[in-house]
């Protein structure tokens, strides 16, 4: 057993907290649903609200490593379009945390990521330029957003789900990603701290101790995604969505 800032940690908790900020690096950068490896495994150290409080950081750090690589490819027309509502759904997930059962939460949410996944294959299949770009349809994909990415950090899917339906190329896909997230997450501290009581002056410096990890996790994932091509990373991203909603179910 090791004692890190106010943890007491085995270390196999240890190893695993690493691998899990080197997951969240790696898919800031892009290479997105592979944090839905990490979320279950911090969830089985710390249980589920802990787990999204000592995770935020860490994905901040590493948005920060994804905006400084991706910042130019952002697509503000998109940004703007999402982040009212994304905000609005940070406030009801808040709400919803207190009252609603986890699993139930995340069963629903599956259902509705298999049911785009279905509509976003069919899109391929058939080799249509996008969806129609509707402000109510960005306004909803906002909103599931935040209620999502204050709740268990899933809403990576929804994004995903919602900027690939846009067709947008795979770094323009990543920047806009990385900036979204960026802003809703810095949004969703104080809620954290003040609201849910999950994050603390010892929870944000084990956090920090992280940070090595979560870099060498986004240096991975950038090389990665270099060497995909664009349709070949289309399609990576719904795999790795299809693989974010059956982790969700179980």
């Amino acid at each position: 057993m090791i004692e890190l800032f106010g943890y007491t940690l085995s270390y196999q908790h240890l190893a695993l907290l690493c691998l899990v900020a080197f997951f969240v690096g790696m898919a800031k950068v892009g290479v997105h649903g592979i944090v839905m490896l990490a979320v279950p495994l911090l969830a089985l150290i710390y249980g589920g609200k802990g787990s999204t409080g000592l995770m935020l950081p860490m994905m901040i750090m590493a948005d920060v490593f994804a905006v400084f690589y991706y910042h130019r490819h952002a697509n503000w027309g998109y940004l703007g379009k999402l982040f009212p509502s994304a905000a609005v759904g940070v406030i009801i997930g808040t709400w919803l945390g207190q009252i609603i059962d986890d699993q139930a939460f995340r069963s629903i949410m599956s259902v509705i990521i298999f049911v785009s996944l279905a509509m976003m294959i069919w899109i391929e299949k058939a080799n249509k330029e996008r969806i129609p770009d509707y402000l109510w349809f960005a306004l909803l994909m906002g909103l599931l957003g935040g209620i999502t990415t204050m709740i268990g950090n899933l809403a990576g899917s929804i994004m995903a789900l919602y900027l690939l339906s846009m067709r947008l190329p795979k770094n323009e896909f990543i920047g806009t990603a990385a900036w979204f997230f960026l802003a809703i997450n810095v949004f969703k501290v104080p809620f954290h701290i003040f609201g849910w009581h999950s994050i603390t002056v010892n929870s944000f410096l084990l956090n920090l101790s992280c940070l090595p990890f979560i870099a060498m996790g986004a240096w991975c994932g950038v090389w990665v995604v270099k060497r995909i091509a664009e349709q070949t990373y289309r399609w990576l991203v719904i795999a790795m969505t299809a693989l974010a909603a059956v982790f969700m179910l179980f």
